[in-house]
């Protein structure tokens, strides 16, 4: 038997969102949202090149 017949997945398995099931904390999501705003945010507004 060949290597990859070997380790290929014998199923299929799908990822869940991460709010609506209630495993995880919305209010951490909401801060990490907020940081990834606040990074775009800095870097649209920064006129330095060597930081963007």
């Amino acid at each position: 038997m060949k290597l990859m017949e070997w380790i290929r997945p014998t199923r299929t398995v799908e990822a869940h969102c991460d709010l609506p099931c209630g495993i995880y904390d919305p209010d951490q999501a909401r801060v990490e949202a907020e940081s990834c705003l606040k990074i775009d945010q800095k870097y649209a507004d920064s006129k330095d090149q060597t930081f963007r």
